[in-house]
Protein backbone atom coordinates (compact mmCIF):
# COMPACT_ATOMS: atom_id res chain seq x y z
CA UNK A 1 0.00 0.00 0.00
CA UNK A 2 1.11 2.99 -0.62
CA UNK A 3 -0.27 5.04 2.10
CA UNK A 4 -0.44 4.19 6.16
CA UNK A 5 -2.91 4.35 9.19
CA UNK A 6 -0.93 4.70 12.14
CA UNK A 7 -3.52 4.39 15.49
CA UNK A 8 -1.37 4.45 19.05
CA UNK A 9 -4.05 2.67 20.55
CA UNK A 10 -5.02 0.93 23.98
CA UNK A 11 -7.68 1.45 25.60
CA UNK A 12 -5.92 1.12 28.85
CA UNK A 13 -4.94 4.68 29.91
CA UNK A 14 -0.96 5.28 31.35
CA UNK A 15 0.45 2.97 29.26
CA UNK A 16 2.25 5.30 26.91
CA UNK A 17 0.29 5.89 24.32
CA UNK A 18 0.71 9.54 24.38
CA UNK A 19 4.54 9.49 25.21
CA UNK A 20 5.14 7.45 22.14
CA UNK A 21 3.23 9.46 20.28
CA UNK A 22 5.04 12.51 21.02
CA UNK A 23 8.26 11.21 20.18
CA UNK A 24 7.42 8.75 16.64
CA UNK A 25 5.90 12.50 15.30
CA UNK A 26 9.31 13.89 16.57
CA UNK A 27 10.74 11.24 14.50
CA UNK A 28 8.83 11.85 11.08
CA UNK A 29 10.39 15.34 11.58
CA UNK A 30 13.67 14.49 12.43
CA UNK A 31 13.69 11.93 9.31
CA UNK A 32 11.85 14.87 7.80
CA UNK A 33 8.96 12.25 6.64
CA UNK A 34 5.30 13.91 5.14
CA UNK A 35 2.94 13.87 7.75
CA UNK A 36 -0.30 14.36 9.17
CA UNK A 37 -0.91 13.93 12.86
CA UNK A 38 -4.26 13.99 15.23
CA UNK A 39 -4.76 14.47 18.81
CA UNK A 40 -8.09 12.48 20.29
CA UNK A 41 -8.08 13.63 23.72
CA UNK A 42 -9.57 16.95 24.76
CA UNK A 43 -8.85 16.98 27.99
CA UNK A 44 -4.97 16.56 28.02
CA UNK A 45 -4.50 17.06 24.82
CA UNK A 46 -0.84 15.99 25.02
CA UNK A 47 0.48 15.42 21.27
CA UNK A 48 -0.72 18.78 20.68
CA UNK A 49 0.94 20.49 23.46
CA UNK A 50 4.15 19.11 22.17
CA UNK A 51 3.54 19.36 18.29
CA UNK A 52 0.67 22.47 17.98
CA UNK A 53 0.32 21.59 14.36
CA UNK A 54 -1.10 18.53 14.86
CA UNK A 55 -5.32 18.57 13.77
CA UNK A 56 -7.94 17.29 17.08
CA UNK A 57 -10.09 14.85 16.73
CA UNK A 58 -13.64 15.55 18.69
CA UNK A 59 -14.74 11.87 19.85
CA UNK A 60 -18.04 13.30 21.01
CA UNK A 61 -19.32 13.96 17.03
CA UNK A 62 -20.35 11.57 15.28
CA UNK A 63 -18.50 12.37 12.43
CA UNK A 64 -15.34 13.03 14.87
CA UNK A 65 -12.95 10.44 13.09
CA UNK A 66 -13.71 11.62 9.55
CA UNK A 67 -11.44 13.98 9.07
CA UNK A 68 -8.51 10.67 9.76
CA UNK A 69 -9.90 9.44 6.82
CA UNK A 70 -9.99 12.23 4.77
CA UNK A 71 -6.97 13.19 5.52
CA UNK A 72 -5.09 10.24 3.59
CA UNK A 73 -6.46 12.13 0.10
CA UNK A 74 -3.91 14.40 0.34
CA UNK A 75 -1.21 12.51 3.10
CA UNK A 76 0.71 8.67 2.90
CA UNK A 77 0.75 9.22 6.43
CA UNK A 78 -1.85 9.98 8.89
CA UNK A 79 -0.94 9.33 12.99
CA UNK A 80 -3.63 9.13 15.59
CA UNK A 81 -2.91 9.52 19.30
CA UNK A 82 -5.59 7.80 20.60
CA UNK A 83 -7.16 8.67 23.96
CA UNK A 84 -7.80 6.19 26.88
CA UNK A 85 -11.14 4.25 26.85
CA UNK A 86 -11.94 5.15 23.21
CA UNK A 87 -11.40 1.49 21.60
CA UNK A 88 -15.07 1.21 21.43
CA UNK A 89 -15.23 4.29 19.36
CA UNK A 90 -13.15 3.10 17.05
CA UNK A 91 -14.18 -0.16 16.38
CA UNK A 92 -17.47 1.36 15.89
CA UNK A 93 -16.14 3.26 13.60
CA UNK A 94 -14.57 0.27 11.80
CA UNK A 95 -17.45 -1.86 11.70
CA UNK A 96 -19.91 1.38 10.16
CA UNK A 97 -17.43 2.77 7.70
CA UNK A 98 -16.21 -1.10 6.43
CA UNK A 99 -12.92 0.54 7.05
CA UNK A 100 -11.00 -2.21 5.22
CA UNK A 101 -12.91 -1.80 2.20
CA UNK A 102 -12.53 1.87 2.42
CA UNK A 103 -8.45 1.78 3.18
CA UNK A 104 -7.99 -0.71 0.00
CA UNK A 105 -9.75 1.73 -2.18
CA UNK A 106 -8.00 4.64 -1.14
CA UNK A 107 -4.46 2.43 -0.97
CA UNK A 108 -4.29 2.37 2.27
CA UNK A 109 -3.11 0.26 5.04
CA UNK A 110 -3.77 0.36 8.51
CA UNK A 111 -1.05 -0.22 11.45
CA UNK A 112 -2.47 -0.50 15.48
CA UNK A 113 0.68 0.59 17.14
CA UNK A 114 -0.30 -0.70 20.74
CA UNK A 115 1.91 0.20 23.84
CA UNK A 116 1.70 -2.64 26.63
CA UNK A 117 2.91 -2.39 30.08
CA UNK A 118 3.06 -5.32 32.57
CA UNK A 119 0.03 -4.86 33.86
CA UNK A 120 -2.73 -7.72 32.81
CA UNK A 121 -5.39 -4.53 31.79
CA UNK A 122 -3.19 -3.72 28.85
CA UNK A 123 -2.67 -7.00 27.56
CA UNK A 124 -6.70 -7.92 27.55
CA UNK A 125 -7.28 -4.45 25.98
CA UNK A 126 -4.78 -5.78 23.21
CA UNK A 127 -6.67 -9.47 23.12
CA UNK A 128 -10.22 -7.33 22.42
CA UNK A 129 -8.41 -5.28 19.01
CA UNK A 130 -6.88 -8.38 17.47
CA UNK A 131 -10.29 -10.60 18.23
CA UNK A 132 -12.33 -7.64 16.66
CA UNK A 133 -10.01 -6.22 13.74
CA UNK A 134 -7.79 -10.23 13.28
CA UNK A 135 -6.19 -9.52 9.66
CA UNK A 136 -7.63 -6.84 8.57
CA UNK A 137 -4.75 -4.44 10.29
CA UNK A 138 -0.91 -5.31 10.96
CA UNK A 139 -0.34 -4.55 14.09
CA UNK A 140 2.74 -3.24 16.31
CA UNK A 141 3.37 -3.75 19.91
CA UNK A 142 5.70 -1.08 22.10
CA UNK A 143 7.12 -2.57 25.02
CA UNK A 144 7.06 0.19 27.49
CA UNK A 145 9.53 0.02 30.54
CA UNK A 146 8.55 3.46 32.00
CA UNK A 147 7.48 1.29 35.00
CA UNK A 148 8.83 -2.13 34.87
CA UNK A 149 11.05 -3.84 32.62
CA UNK A 150 9.60 -7.22 32.54
CA UNK A 151 7.00 -8.53 31.06
CA UNK A 152 6.24 -11.67 32.41
CA UNK A 153 2.45 -11.69 31.92
CA UNK A 154 2.87 -10.49 28.53
CA UNK A 155 5.57 -12.87 27.27
CA UNK A 156 3.35 -15.92 28.83
CA UNK A 157 0.03 -14.76 27.24
CA UNK A 158 -1.80 -16.45 24.42
CA UNK A 159 -2.72 -12.75 22.75
CA UNK A 160 1.36 -12.78 21.97
CA UNK A 161 1.72 -16.35 21.04
CA UNK A 162 -1.26 -15.24 18.12
CA UNK A 163 0.19 -12.05 17.63
CA UNK A 164 3.74 -12.97 16.39
CA UNK A 165 2.69 -17.10 15.32
CA UNK A 166 -1.02 -16.05 13.49
CA UNK A 167 -0.87 -11.95 12.84
CA UNK A 168 2.79 -11.47 11.89
CA UNK A 169 3.36 -8.52 14.60
CA UNK A 170 6.75 -7.50 15.49
CA UNK A 171 7.68 -5.70 18.76
CA UNK A 172 9.74 -3.29 19.73
CA UNK A 173 10.94 -1.46 22.93
CA UNK A 174 10.83 1.79 24.79
CA UNK A 175 13.31 2.02 27.81
CA UNK A 176 12.88 4.13 30.65
CA UNK A 177 14.45 7.62 30.95
CA UNK A 178 15.01 9.00 34.19
CA UNK A 179 12.08 10.95 35.86
CA UNK A 180 13.72 14.23 36.63
CA UNK A 181 14.07 14.07 32.18
CA UNK A 182 10.62 13.20 31.66
CA UNK A 183 9.54 15.72 34.37
CA UNK A 184 11.54 18.61 32.33
CA UNK A 185 9.97 17.88 29.23
CA UNK A 186 6.51 17.64 30.39
CA UNK A 187 7.28 21.31 31.86
CA UNK A 188 8.46 22.69 29.06
CA UNK A 189 6.53 21.07 26.52
CA UNK A 190 10.18 19.84 24.48
CA UNK A 191 10.96 16.76 22.83
CA UNK A 192 14.10 15.03 23.30
CA UNK A 193 15.22 17.14 20.26
CA UNK A 194 13.93 20.45 20.88
CA UNK A 195 15.93 20.25 24.49
CA UNK A 196 18.94 20.31 22.98
CA UNK A 197 19.19 23.86 22.33
CA UNK A 198 16.89 24.61 25.59
CA UNK A 199 18.80 25.80 28.54
CA UNK A 200 16.41 24.20 30.66
CA UNK A 201 18.95 21.33 30.40
CA UNK A 202 22.74 20.10 31.40
CA UNK A 203 25.26 19.20 29.22
CA UNK A 204 24.99 15.58 30.75
CA UNK A 205 21.26 16.07 31.14
CA UNK A 206 20.96 17.14 27.09
CA UNK A 207 23.48 13.98 26.18
CA UNK A 208 21.11 11.43 28.56
CA UNK A 209 18.69 12.54 26.70
CA UNK A 210 20.16 12.27 22.85
CA UNK A 211 20.80 8.51 23.98
CA UNK A 212 17.51 7.70 24.97
CA UNK A 213 16.07 9.36 21.78
CA UNK A 214 18.96 7.00 19.71
CA UNK A 215 17.71 3.91 21.37
CA UNK A 216 14.20 4.35 20.26
CA UNK A 217 14.81 5.79 17.04
CA UNK A 218 16.92 2.43 15.84
CA UNK A 219 13.89 0.31 17.26
CA UNK A 220 11.42 2.49 15.04
CA UNK A 221 13.58 2.17 12.08
CA UNK A 222 14.06 -1.79 12.81
CA UNK A 223 9.99 -1.73 11.83
CA UNK A 224 9.34 1.18 9.30
CA UNK A 225 7.35 -1.55 7.27
CA UNK A 226 4.73 -1.28 9.61
CA UNK A 227 4.74 2.12 10.77
CA UNK A 228 5.75 4.67 7.31
CA UNK A 229 3.51 3.91 3.77
CA UNK A 230 5.74 2.24 0.59
CA UNK A 231 8.28 4.72 -0.50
Amino acid sequence: MKKRLVLILNGKGGVGKSFFAVNFIQYLKDRPFPHVAFDSDNENSTLKRFHPEAGFLNLASPRGLDPMIQSLDGSNLVVVDCRAASTDLFLDFFTSTELSELLAGLDAALTLAMPVGAELDSIEQIQRLIHELADRCQYLVIRNAVHNDTFALFEASKVRHRLKTELGAKEISMSRMQNWLVDGLNRNNLTPTTARNSGEFSLLDRQRLIMWQRRLYEQIDSVVDLLLPRS
